[in-house]
C-alpha cells in the first residue's frame, strides 16, 4: 500500500517524522511517499534539519511559495494532481491547517483517492483566520479524521461528520515531545543573561493578527516590558520587520535573539519560567513541559488548556498581560488531554489497506 504525505511548514516535518517512525516500525506493508509543497521556505530546513531529527528527506519538493493563499492553494492543487496521477497512492495524508493541507485534500479528493487528516477537529470559531477555512474545508473532505482532543472529536460531531470516521488518537506533537527532550540543546544566548533555575519567560509573536496591528503590537510590547521579567524573544525577521515599522523601542528586560531551531525551542520550553505567545503549537508544548502559558490572542483552539487554567487569554491588552504574568502557580498536572505519547502508533494502525 503507499500513502502520499503532504506538508508544507517546518511544524508539519515534525509531526510527520513522528508518524513515519511509525509506519517503519509497524507497517511493513506501507511505501510513504512525503511531499513537500515548499509552501514556507525555511533557511534552517538543511539537510541537517532532517538529519539532527531523524526526518526522512521528502520524495519531492513542488516548490510553491512567495504567492496568496489563493495563488499558493491553486499551484499547489495543480502540482499535486500531477503527482497524484503519477504516483497512484491509496491514501493521501496530511497534517494541521495550512495551504498544503487543503490544497492536497482538494487534490486528493477530486481524484477520488482517500484522504486522511491529522489534527483534525480543531475550531478557533474565528472565520477571518486562513486556518480556521482550511481546516474546516479539509475535515469535511476527509475520509478519515484523526483527531487529538475531546473537544475536537464533539466539534466535528457537531458539524454532522459521521461518527465513523473520526478517531480520537491523541496529539502527535506530545509524541514529539517525549522523543526530542533527550535531545534538546541550549541556544546560543547573550551572556548577560542568566537563566539559571528556570529565571527567564519565553515569548514568541509571529501571527499575523498581532504583527500586522501597529496597535495590537505595541500593547502587546507595552505589556510584555511593563512586566519586568527577563524575557527572551526568539525573533522572526517579519516580525522584526514590523517592529521597525510601528517604531516600537523594545524595554531592557526583553532579549531578542535570532530564530532557533527546533531542538533549541524544545530547550527553552523546558527551561523557562513560562511562556509568553501568540503561537498555536507553543501553547501544548508549554503544557507538555509543564509550563503555565500567556497567549496574546483573543481565542484558542486548545480550550481545554485555558479551562483548566494551564493556559490564560490576554489578547493585546496592556493590563491583561501585565497581571497575567503576574499568575505563576500552576494547577495539577494531567497528560490526559493529549493521550499517552503514542498517537504516531495509533494513526498507523487505523489506516486500512488500499
Amino acid at each position: 500500500m503507499k500513502v502520499m504525505t503532504i506538508i508544507g511548514a517546518r511544524p508539519q516535518f515534525i509531526k510527520a517524522a513522528v508518524v513515519s517512525r511509525a509506519f517503519s516500525q509497524h507497517r511493513q506493508d506501507v511505501r510513504e511517499v512525503i511531499v513537500h509543497t515548499g509552501q514556507h521556505y525555511d533557511a534552517n530546513m538543511s539537510d541537517v534539519f532532517f538529519e539532527e531529527l531523524g526526518i526522512p528527506l521528502p520524495d519531492y519538493n513542488l516548490g510553491v511559495g512567495g504567492g496568496t493563499h489563493g495563488q499558493n492553494t491553486g499551484r499547489m492543487i495543480e502540482k499535486l494532481e500531477g503527482l497524484m496521477m503519477e504516483e497512484k497512492p491509496d491514501w493521501v495524508l496530511f497534517y494541521g491547517d495550512t495551504d498544503s493541507t487543503l490544497a492536497g485534500g482538494l487534490a486528493a479528493s477530486k481524484l477520488h483517492i482517500k484522504v486522511a487528516h491529522v489534527e483534525a477537529g480543531l475550531r478557533s470559531f474565528n472565520r477571518k483566520m486562513p486556518e480556521e477555512i482550511n481546516r474546516v474545508v479539509t475535515d469535511h473532505i476527509s475520509d478519515l479524521l484523526f483527531v487529538p482532543t475531546e473537544s475536537g472529536r464533539q466539534n466535528l460531531i457537531n458539524e454532522g461528520v459521521p461518527e465513523n470516521k473520526i478517531k480520537l488518537v491523541g496529539d502527535v506533537m506530545y509524541d514529539a515531545t517525549l522523543y526530542y527532550k533527550e535531545r534538546a540543546r541550549k541556544p546560543n544566548l547573550p551572556r548577560e543573561l542568566d537563566l539559571n533555575d528556570d529565571g527567564f519567560v519565553l515569548c514568541t509573536i509571529h501571527r499575523a493578527e498581532n504583527t500586522d496591528d501597529p496597535q495590537r503590537l505595541k500593547s502587546i510590547f507595552e505589556g510584555l516590558g511593563n512586566t519586568g521579567e527577563p524575557i527572551v524573544l526568539p525573533m522572526h525577521p517579519r516580525t522584526k520587520a514590523k517592529i521597525s515599522e510601528a517604531g516600537i523601542v523594545l524595554t531592557n528586560n526583553i532579549w531578542v535573539i535570532e530564530p532557533v531551531g527546533y531542538l533549541e525551542m524544545v530547550w527553552l520550553e523546558a527551561n523557562c519560567k513560562f511562556v509568553a505567545t501568540d503561537s498555536g503549537g507553543v501553547q501544548k508544548e508549554a503544557y507538555f513541559f509543564q509550563k503555565l502559558c500567556k497567549t496574546m490572542r483573543d481565542e484558542t483552539e486548545w480550550v481545554e488548556l485555558v479551562e483548566s487554567g494551564w493556559n490564560v487569554l490576554v489578547g493585546a491588552n496592556v493590563k491583561r498581560i501585565e497581571e497575567a504574568f503576574s499568575l505563576v502557580s500552576a494547577p495539577a498536572y494531567t497528560s490526559s488531554f493529549y493521550g499517552n505519547g503514542d498517537a504516531g502508533r495509533k494513526i498507523v494502525a487505523m489506516i486500512p489497506e488500499g
